[in-house]
């Protein structure tokens, strides 16, 4: 099976992250979308990240009954911060069957000679990247293992929703409904 791992901390998943997961099932060859919850992204700060557990509820929420998409907490497991390459090792080693791809925008693409044995990483993975308004992928977009798809998305981010929270702003619509809910019980964010 075709997998496109969509990495990411969905610290909240929102509404922007399923548009696009949902499009790269049904606008490329992937057969399935794993949200691949990150602990810590060893580019960002830890102290603003909701419990790694909260999260995964959140984005397993968000999927709902979509037997097409599902969550993976396989970098829970993994030494922290985590890396892609040793996310993908163990991923491969437990699918051996499964082939699969990587999801990014071209915004990460241009930065992914800076990841950990990138080199590697190209030479056993596809990469997918979605096109972002403010990048067009670099140099990168022209490896023979990268494509390029220009996935009609919504320019929205978790920190954006994030502060809007504690503002006590409504944006019931930005999220995914039964996740707008929960954050609303747990109080999360506030």
């Amino acid at each position: 099976m075709k997998i496109g791992l969509f990495f990411g901390s969905f610290n909240p998943v929102h509404v922007g992250h399923m548009i696009l997961a949902n499009y790269m099932l049904e606008y490329t060859d992937l057969e399935r979308i794993w949200f691949v919850i990150s602990p810590q992204n060893p580019l960002k700060d830890k102290s603003i990240l909701l419990d790694e557990k909260h999260r995964l509820d959140m984005v397993n929420i968000a999927i709902g009954e979509n037997d097409k998409m599902k969550t993976s907490d396989i970098e829970f497991q993994l030494e922290k911060p985590s890396y892609t390459i040793d996310t993908l090792n163990l991923l491969t080693k437990e699918n051996p069957d499964d082939e699969f791809v990587i999801i990014m925008g071209t915004d990460n693409l241009e930065n992914f000679d800076k990841w950990k044995d990138y080199l590697k990483i190209l030479d056993k993975y596809n990469i997918y990247a979605y096109v972002r308004p403010t990048s067009d992928g670099g140099y990168m977009k022209n490896h023979e293992k990268v494509k390029i798809v220009n996935a009609h998305m919504v320019e929205l981010s978790s920190t954006f929703v994030r502060q809007a929270i504690k503002e006590n702003r409504d944006i019931r619509y930005l999220l995914p409904s039964e996740v707008w809910k929960h954050i609303q019980k747990m109080n999360f964010y506030k």
